[in-house]
C-alpha cells in the first residue's frame, strides 16, 4: 500500500524543524540569496558551497550589484566552484531582473523559468522557500528519497520516471509552508536517506517507507549503466615576454567560457608533445614556436571527460600571437594572476611560473 501523503508530510516536517542546520539562506526570506544557495548547491556540497555564498554576497549583496558587475569580477568570485555555466547565467539572469523586473525576482515558479539557467527544480525552490507558492523540487536528494520511499524499480533519468518523480513531489509538498517541506525532504536525503548506508533508524519516515519494509533500499534508485570517461592528453604552451605570460579567454558559450587559461589543444594521434604544440600555436594563435622544457605534467577530471595537461616552456620564434579561437590575448604578469578567473586544471601549475 503507498505511503500515506498526510503521514509523510506531518513527519518530514516535523523532523526539519527540529533537525534543520543552521545555514544562511534558512534565516531570510530574500529572494535573491535564495536564487544564489540554490544555484551554488546544484553541484556542489554544502561545507563547499558556504564559504563561495558568503564571498560572493560580500561582492555582489543584491541584484542590482551583481546586475552591475563584469563578467570577469563574477568568474573570479565563482573561480574554484566550476561549472561555470551557472555563475554565467546567474549574471545574465541578475541583468534581465535589473532592467525588465525593477530588481525584483519574479513571484511565480512558472515566471522564474523564463529567466536564463532557471529549470524547474531551481524555480520551484525558490517559488516556494521565497514566495510560499505551493511548487515541488525534484533534485538528487528527492529523487532517493521518492524511489526509496515509493520502491521504484524504473531507471532514474529516463522521461517517464521523471514524470512520475515530478507528479510525486507535488502531490507531496503542501500549500501551507511548501518552503519547508521542500526544505526538509532535500535535508532528508543529505543527511540520512544517503546514497550509501541510509540511516533508515533515524529517518522519520521509516514506518512507511515500501523499500526499507521489502529490504530493497541499497538498490533504489535504480541507474542506468555508466559509460566509460574518455581521457585526453593535451599540451599547454606557457609563453613568456619580458616577465608577462600569454594567456587566453575561451570564448563566452562551451565548456569554461570566459575564464582565462594558458594556450593549448590536444594531441593527436600519432603526434608527439613537441609537434603538437607547434600545431596547436599555429592554428590557435598564429605563431611559430620552439618548444623548451617541460614545465607540469598535471591531471584533471571533469563529469565527462579525464585530461592530462602537458605544461611546455615555449619562445615564439615567428610572428605575433593573435586571437584566433580566443575570444582575447593579454600579457600578464605572475603577480596580476589573481586578478584572472582561471580553471581549476590551470591552477595546479600556476605556482610553478
Amino acid at each position: 500500500m503507498p505511503p500515506s501523503v498526510r503521514e509523510v508530510r506531518a513527519a518530514i516536517m516535523a523532523w526539519f524543524r527540529r533537525e534543520a542546520r543552521d545555514l544562511p539562506w534558512r534565516t531570510t526570506r530574500d529572494p535573491y540569496r535564495i536564487w544564489l544557495s540554490e544555484v551554488i548547491l546544484q553541484q556542489t556540497r554544502v561545507d563547499q558551497g558556504l564559504p563561495y555564498y558568503e564571498r560572493f554576497l560580500e561582492a555582489f549583496p543584491t541584484v542590482e550589484d551583481l546586475a552591475e558587475a563584469s563578467e570577469d569580477e563574477v568568474l573570479k568570485r565563482w573561480e574554484g566552484l566550476g561549472y561555470y555555466t551557472r555563475a554565467r547565467n546567474l549574471h545574465r539572469a541578475a541583468r534581465v531582473v535589473a532592467a525588465q523586473h525593477g530588481g525584483r525576482l519574479p513571484q511565480s515558479a512558472e515566471l522564474l523559468q523564463l529567466l536564463p539557467g532557471i529549470g524547474k527544480y531551481t524555480a520551484g525552490a525558490i517559488a516556494s522557500i521565497a514566495f510560499g507558492e505551493r511548487a515541488p523540487v525534484v533534485d538528487g536528494n528527492v529523487k532517493r528519497v521518492l524511489t526509496r520511499l515509493y520502491d521504484m524499480d524504473a531507471p532514474i533519468g529516463e522521461t517517464e520516471t521523471e514524470r512520475d518523480l515530478w507528479r510525486l513531489a507535488g502531490a507531496l509538498v503542501p500549500s501551507r509552508h511548501p518552503g519547508d517541506f521542500n526544505q526538509g525532504i532535500m535535508e532528508l536525503g543529505a543527511r540520512v536517506c544517503t546514497p550509501k548506508t541510509p540511516d533508515c533508524a533515524g529517518c522519520p519516515v521509516t514506518s512507511c517507507c515500501l523499500s526499507r519494509a521489502r529490504g530493497t533500499q541499497a538498490e533504489r534508485p535504480v541507474r542506468r549503466p555508466k559509460r566509460t570517461v574518455p581521457h585526453q592528453e593535451m599540451v599547454v604552451a606557457v609563453i613568456a615576454r619580458e616577465g608577462q605570460y600569454l594567456i587566453g579567454r575561451r570564448p563566452a558559450r562551451g565548456l569554461l567560457g570566459g575564464l582565462w587559461e594558458f594556450p593549448g589543444g590536444k594531441v593527436a594521434p600519432g603526434e608527439s608533445h613537441g609537434q603538437a604544440l607547434e600545431r596547436v600555436c599555429r592554428e590557435e594563435l598564429g605563431i611559430a614556436v620552439e618548444v623548451r622544457g617541460l614545465v607540469a605534467s598535471v591531471r584533471h577530471a571533469y563529469t565527462h571527460l579525464k585530461v592530462t595537461l602537458n605544461v611546455y616552456r615555449c619562445d615564439i620564434i615567428k610572428g605575433a600571437p593573435q586571437p584566433t579561437t580566443h575570444s582575447e590575448l593579454r600579457w600578464a604578469a605572475p603577480a596580476a594572476f589573481e586578478d584572472y578567473a582561471f580553471p581549476k586544471a590551470n591552477h595546479k601549475f600556476l605556482n610553478l611560473l
